[in-house]
């Protein structure tokens, strides 16, 4: 059997794992990067998000250093408040019910702006998040668009934009990768790691070395899906790469890891139901549907079955499918009024919507129950009290309909035609369950002792989410705990050599 000796070996090849082996070769280790997928399929689902990365600031003041000098048109046009590290607290305890790990994700917080200032650093590229949810193009030039402090910046191209920019700086320092290069099984002697075995098409190779594992969650695996997240999550899409298999996850705790937070999570949002089974990369995140506050959303019996406006779409979007995947055929109906159909992001021109003059024509085209519809959107209609309707930031336009949800803002009647309705089902993202980490990344065995020569990062890693999730704040935990675990790998190969 082949076998190589490497300082550090990262284990995926997505945002939080590249992060690991650039700062694994800043500390001066001999670095290797181990790829699942063939090159033009690298990346993981970093390369199809969106890539908002949701760190502490203190505003536009704070911001600007940040923002590549081609892409500050916006900075002057918009305005966006400070999000303190107390704000950024509060609002992932809101969506996760406070049961993250609270040191984790102080760590999380505390070194949220450092991070992003060191990606731009070595060559990622950012800028304002214009355009993602409104089509500026379509704001009245007297309205002022607000962006949500949280989600205020993203990498420059998105997802695509911050691989490149971060395999551009990979490959200028030198850094090997070996894609079609599946790790299979860790490679262990007690608790200590040594390395692991990759799978090529006609033997097994034996890498050794620290480990870093960093290769995604189990979104793509649909068993896993079945046994952790239960009935139903076999069926739904697949927003990102089809490599996330969790394979590496499951390898990890045979060999004693010890499994942390929730395995029965996972971040699932509104997806276009003609969207492909996995992701594809010629259209990466753009079959999200994502304006629904400003919808009525309801099911295949024309019943409401959320408070579409709860928050931000930044706090819900994440949740919001997995509510559709509970619903009758995992299936649901955005509808819009002439109100609010110029509110749409630029994203749903990728979908092809149904327009009808009244309702029950769209009913009737969609394959509802016009009567049912009808009820539930008049009944929807006379809760709404009118008021001053604000599509930029949360407006309190409540209303309380019997029967039915609240709709806690943007609470418009539904009256305008012609009605347009996008179909959605749900797509899964990322999983929230995986291996437990202490504040230096290192993975942590079942009988509570950290295991040498072994840590995580990214999705793989567990305890950050729960129920919930705050929009961008994934990428964010892949790049600050990549740095951490990037650092001390260096430090641990340095140690034992």
């Amino acid at each position: 059997m082949e076998s190589f000796e490497y300082d550090v070996i990262v284990v995926g090849a997505g945002n939080a794992a590249l992060v690991a082996a650039l700062t694994a070769h800043q500390e001066g280790a001999r670095v290797l990067v181990l790829e699942a997928a063939p090159k033009v399929e690298r990346g993981g689902n970093s390369r199809f998000s969106g890539a908002i990365f949701r760190f502490a600031h203190e505003g536009p003041e704070s911001v600007e250093p940040l923002l590549d000098p081609d892409h500050k048109d916006w900075l002057d046009k918009v305005k966006f408040d400070a999000y303190p590290a107390a704000r950024f607290t509060e609002d992932a305890n809101l969506v996760s019910g406070g049961r993250s790990d609270q040191d984790l994700q102080k760590i999380l917080i505390d070194r949220s702006y450092e991070t992003v200032e060191w990606m731009r650093d070595v060559g990622v590229k950012w800028e304002l998040t214009v355009g993602k949810l409104i089509d500026p193009e379509k704001i009245d030039p007297d309205e002022t668009y607000e962006l949500p402090a949280g989600g205020a910046v993203r990498v420059v191209n998105e997802g695509v934009g911050l691989i490149d920019d971060l395999f551009a700086a990979v490959e200028a320092a030198g850094i090997e990768v070996w894609y079609s290069s599946p790790a299979v099984e860790l490679l262990t002697e007690g608790a200590t790691v040594t390395g692991v075995r990759v799978a090529a098409e006609d033997r097994y190779i034996d890498v050794h070395g620290v480990v870093v594992l960093a290769a995604g969650g189990f979104e793509a695996n649909p068993e896993m899906r079945l046994r952790y997240l239960g009935e139903g999550w076999d069926l739904v899409k697949v927003r990102g790469s089809r490599f996330n298999m969790g394979h590496m996850l499951q390898s990890a705790l045979d060999s004693g890891a010890q499994p942390a937070g929730h395995f029965g999570g996972a971040h699932a949002s509104p997806l276009d139901a003609d969207a492909p089974k996995v992701g594809d990369l010629r259209l990466t995140d753009k079959m999200s549907r994502y304006s629904y506050p400003y919808s009525v959303m309801v099911n295949v019996n024309a019943e409401r079955f959320i408070d579409e406006a709860e928050d931000e779409v930044w706090l819900t979007y994440a949740k919001t499918g997995s509510a559709i995947r509970s619903q009758p055929q995992a299936l649901a109906f955005q509808i819009f009024d002439q109100q609010t159909v110029h509110l749409l992001e630029p994203r749903y021109s990728t979908g092809t919507p149904i327009e009808a003059n009244t309702l029950e024509e769209l009913a009737n085209k969609l394959g509802l129950d016009p009567a049912a519809l009808r009820r539930t959107v008049d009944t929807y209609n006379d809760a709404t009290t009118g008021g001053g309707f604000d599509p930029f930031s949360k407006d309190g336009l409540r209303a309380e309909p019997e029967g039915q949800p609240v709709k806690s803002n943007w609470a418009t009647p539904l009256t305008e035609g012609p009605f347009v309705c996008y179909r959605v089902t749900c797509g899964i993202t990322f999983t929230y369950g995986g291996l437990k980490i202490d504040e230096h990344a290192q993975v942590i065995d079942k009988a509570a002792r950290p295991m040498p020569n072994l840590y995580a990062t990214g999705e793989l890693a567990g305890d950050f989410f729960y129920h919930n999730y705050p929009a961008g704040a994934g990428l964010m935990r892949g790049a600050v705990f990549g740095r951490i675990a990037g650092t001390k790998a260096a430090q641990a190969a340095h140690t034992t050599t």
